[in-house]
């Protein structure tokens, strides 16, 4: 079992940026990859942002690639996601995800989820 806490949200101007943090215990998630996902009204959960085992490996969906970036640090047990040049269409629930040792990006693959933390981008 992993229990996830996602922190950092807010509301922000478009083309401002935000650093939401996941805070990660429970089974050593060291072992496991680390992924955030997001969710607007209406829509279906889309990958973000994933980061390997060692920090190594990231991968970006399309639409967030040279503005996001993700990061871990496996001593603290905790996942980041810097946002940069926010848009109105980033505003969504942003949930970091867990539980599988490979990166996926199918968010079917992930065992345990955080709460989430809202990210309201405005104009």
């Amino acid at each position: 079992q992993a229990q996830l806490v996602e922190s950092g949200g807010g509301l922000v101007q478009a083309g401002g940026s935000l650093r939401l943090s996941c805070a990660a215990s429970g089974r050593t998630v060291s072992t496991y990859a680390m992924s955030w996902f997001r969710q607007a009204p209406g829509k279906e959960r889309e990958f973000v942002a994933a980061v390997g085992r060692s920090g190594s490996s990231v991968y970006y969906a399309d639409s967030v690639k040279d503005r996001f970036s993700i990061s871990r640090d496996n001593a603290r047990n905790m996942v980041y996601l810097q946002m940069n040049s926010l848009k109105l269409e980033d505003t969504a629930v942003y949930y970091c995800a867990t539980g599988t040792p490979v990166p996926y990006s199918d968010s079917r693959r992930y065992a345990y989820w955080g709460q989430g933390t809202q990210v309201t981008v405005s104009s």
